[in-house]
């Protein structure tokens, strides 16, 4: 009896730990149940505003500006995976700790690069609700901060968009597989490749010639190398939009050759800096141009189902098809299995978020996809 009583107790100091050192920001998915318990009471319900809607002004315009000057990190100011949004907390178009709301990572993504309301909306809580802290209505872009390096593995706690095979994903253009280690800093031999493509596809410059070349490549090298490489929704979406949104988004709005030069492409990709003078798109882009490259090589959703040079069709991945199979395979599998059986603010925060993702994804195709409920409907 003593010994259990002893196990007991200090179970419970370790949730106690746990809860206490919760950071706000950190996302709930995943957690079990006693986790859960023991660090909802700790945490203050922020219930989200409604999203911003689309600019008034979409033309192009000075981003690089005096009230947003490049600053390398800080300490403790965290960065991640995604190029775009750490330039934007680079240049305090975002909160430069990298620390976020999704109403201002939708305004950021808007004002920064002129990013369609529908699509930043989307990616935007569709991110948030696997990756962020939906009772705080905080997120974090990545897991690593200036002052300790690459974050240390910690299944349990996820620090932000580094969850592996939602948004991140494998065969990124200049971040490793999650195989090898680090999917989040920048890869030198990688943007060497990049470089190498551009020249022998695009005469120098990145294209929709050079992405669609060089998006296949990288999944084939996955398959030779990662045993675990996996390319099914939302990643198999997420992979494509990857190849373009370098087109759309970092390329001077005063430009409309659709032609990214290597010195800009590397001030964002690893510096996380706009080019002097930068000015944004000019009109709001979406994905254009994702037909171009999945064209280029027809690819199915798959995986590495045993070990390298395995790669096997998925059937039941959503594909460029089947979209409304992605939300609602989205919602009902991934969502619904990192939150099992929520209850109280948590219930609450999650089908506020969901109704915001099913809200953005009617915007660009009115009525196309019923609306799922995967918690029931309040």
């Amino acid at each position: 009896m003593f010994k259990i009583a002893v196990v007991t107790a200090l179970r419970l100091l370790a949730l106690c730990t746990f809860a206490s050192g919760f950071p706000a920001h950190h996302s709930l998915a995943g957690l079990t149940r006693e986790q859960l318990d023991e660090i909802l009471p700790t945490l203050s319900f922020t219930p989200p505003p409604n999203p911003p809607g689309p600019l008034k002004d979409t033309s192009a315009k000075l981003v690089n500006d005096a009230a947003h000057p490049w600053r390398p990190a800080a300490p403790g100011d965290i960065r991640g995976p995604c190029p775009g949004l750490n330039t934007l907390a680079s240049h305090g178009w975002l909160p430069r700790n990298g620390i976020a709301t999704p109403d201002q990572i939708i305004t950021a993504v808007q004002e920064g690069f002129n990013m369609d309301n529908s699509l930043a909306r989307f990616v935007t809580y569709a991110a948030f609700l696997v990756d962020g802290n939906v009772v705080t209505n905080l997120l974090s872009i990545g897991q690593k901060t200036a002052e300790t390096g690459p974050a240390p593995p910690a299944p349990a706690i996820v620090g932000g968009l580094n969850t592996h095979a939602v948004f991140e994903g494998d065969s990124s253009m200049t971040r490793a597989d999650f195989f090898f280690g680090d999917n989040h800093d920048f890869n030198e031999t990688l943007f060497d490749q990049f470089v190498d493509f551009s020249n022998r596809f695009g005469g120098g410059f990145y294209n929709l010639t050079v992405a669609g070349e060089l998006r296949f490549q990288r999944v084939m090298q996955s398959i030779a190398t990662n045993p675990t490489f996996s390319f099914v929704a939302p990643r198999y979406f997420t992979a494509y939009a990857e190849s373009v949104f370098p087109l759309n988004f970092f390329i001077d709005g005063r430009k409309d050759d659709g032609q990214l030069d290597m010195e800009t492409a590397r001030g964002f990709f690893q510096n996380s800096r706009m080019p002097d003078g930068f000015f944004r798109a000019n009109g709001s882009k979406s994905a254009d141009g994702i037909d171009v490259v999945a064209e280029a090589h027809p690819l199915p959703p798959g995986s590495n189902v045993n070990g390298v040079n395995t790669f096997t069709p998925d059937p039941t991945s959503a594909n460029f098809g089947t979209f409304c199979l992605l939300y609602t395979n989205f919602v009902n599998k991934t969502v619904a299995s990192l939150y099992p059986s929520p209850t109280g603010v948590l219930r609450q925060a999650l089908n506020i978020n969901l109704n915001f993702l099913f809200e953005a994804l009617d915007g660009v195709d009115p009525g196309a996809c019923a609306q799922a409920f995967p918690f029931g409907q309040d």
